[in-house]
Parts: structure tokens; sequence; C-alpha cells
């Protein structure tokens, strides 16, 4: 049985995006790489922190509280049972943590959930992460004139990145990809992806134009189309 291919936007974003990287690159010699996915990290050590954390609480209290523990302890033997040792005490304030440790690790299985509790910095430093090892993998050092530069964004963290090559990170300093970056934004938040993306790529390529001016017989070293991950 053939899998199904997931997409994250449609064809017609397919088209949009890369028609606009195609008229992008008409007028500059910089080469414009756009890249969208799902999500950049799957946060397991952000729910292992969690996890953690729960379980040293949940012990604290026992730990902070023993009299009213032990008194629900005994209630649940039904009053017949011995008072454990320190040490059977010990062991059962130890499979409590571990017990607790182990439900709230199923409970962040469920990714939007772990994503929600991940801290807004991770998820951006994260992102960036993903975004430049795309750019060394796909974009840097595979022009001639070392002009590429990589738009990536990704729709669950709700973060996007651009990522230039050598020589436009020489004159262009990140700042000025805020128009980019700002009208990215404005229109995936109300649902045209592959709208942003394109206008995010026009904006590119006005700046590239400025300080990288298409040349004669400059050839298209890079691929137009909107890569999905």
């Amino acid at each position: 049985m053939a899998l199904r291919k997931v997409s994250h936007v449609s064809e017609a974003d397919h088209r949009i995006v890369t028609d606009a990287v195609a008229a992008a690159e008409r007028d500059t010699d910089g080469e414009i790489v756009t890249i969208i996915a799902a999500q950049s990290d799957s946060y397991d050590d952000v729910a292992l922190v969690w996890a953690s954390l729960c379980a040293f609480l949940a012990m604290s209290i026992v730990a902070l509280f023993p009299e009213c523990f032990r008194a629900l302890y005994d209630a649940l033997r039904g009053g017949w049972g011995h008072q454990p040792t320190a040490n059977e005490w010990l062991g059962i304030v130890l499979a409590f943590g571990a017990i607790k440790w182990i439900g709230v690790w199923l409970f962040l299985l469920w990714r939007p959930l772990r994503l929600f509790l991940t801290p807004r910095a991770i998820r951006a430093g994260r992102v960036r992460a993903r975004a430049i090892d795309l750019f060394k993998v796909g974009t840097e050092a595979k022009t001639m004139g070392r002009t590429g530069v990589l738009l990536y964004v990704s729709l669950n963290e709700h973060r996007a990145d651009i990522v230039a090559d050598e020589a436009i990170a020489a004159k262009v300093a990140p700042e000025i990809w805020g128009d980019a970056m700002a009208a990215l934004i404005e229109r995936i938040r109300a649902g045209h992806p592959g709208e942003g993306m394109a206008e995010a790529v026009r904006q590119m390529g006005l700046v590239l134009a400025e300080h990288f001016p298409k040349s004669e017989g400059n050839p298209n070293e890079l691929c137009d189309r909107l890569i999905e991950i």
C-alpha cells in the first residue's frame, strides 16, 4: 500500500510561492530557498524535564506532610496494616514519585500539550537551530557568489526565520528582513501561509536586488519550488 504524502499547504500555495521565488530572482543574483515544516523539534527533553519536576514536587509534598500521607496509606489498607519502617516508607515515596513521573510522561506524549508547555524562548531557539541546519545542508556555499538565502517556516511553533549566506550577511543586517517577516506573519495568522511566504519572498527580492542586482549570465543555481519537510 502506497504511503500518502502529508502536505502542510495546498498545491495552490506551492504554485504561489514557487512563482514568487522565480519572480524575485529575475532582478537579483540572490537565490531564495523556501522551506515549510510542521514542527522543528519533538521537545522530548522538555517532556523529560516536566515529568521529573512533577515527580520531584510530588515527593517533596509527601516529605513536607508525612503524617497526612501516612494516614492516607493506613486508610487505603483498611487500618489493618503495620506501620511501615523508615526504609519501607522511603520505598513507598520513591514508588509514588516514579508513578507520578510515568503518568506525566504519558500525558505529555500528546504533542500539542508538550509544545504548549515549552517556553517561547526554547521554541524560538529550536526553530532557529533547525533553520541553520537546513541552510547548511541545502543553501550555504551552493552558489558561486555565496548569495543564497533561506526562508524557513515552522507552523506548529508559529515561528519563521531567515538565514543568509556569507556575501548577503556581510551587506544585509538581520533587522533588514523585518518587513518580510512582518508580511509573512500577518498572512499566516490570517490562514494564508502561501500568500504570506510569497509576500515575504517578494520583500526579500527587493532587498537582494538592491545589494545584488542581476548580472549577465547568472544561472539559477538553487531550486525555486517550495520544499515541505
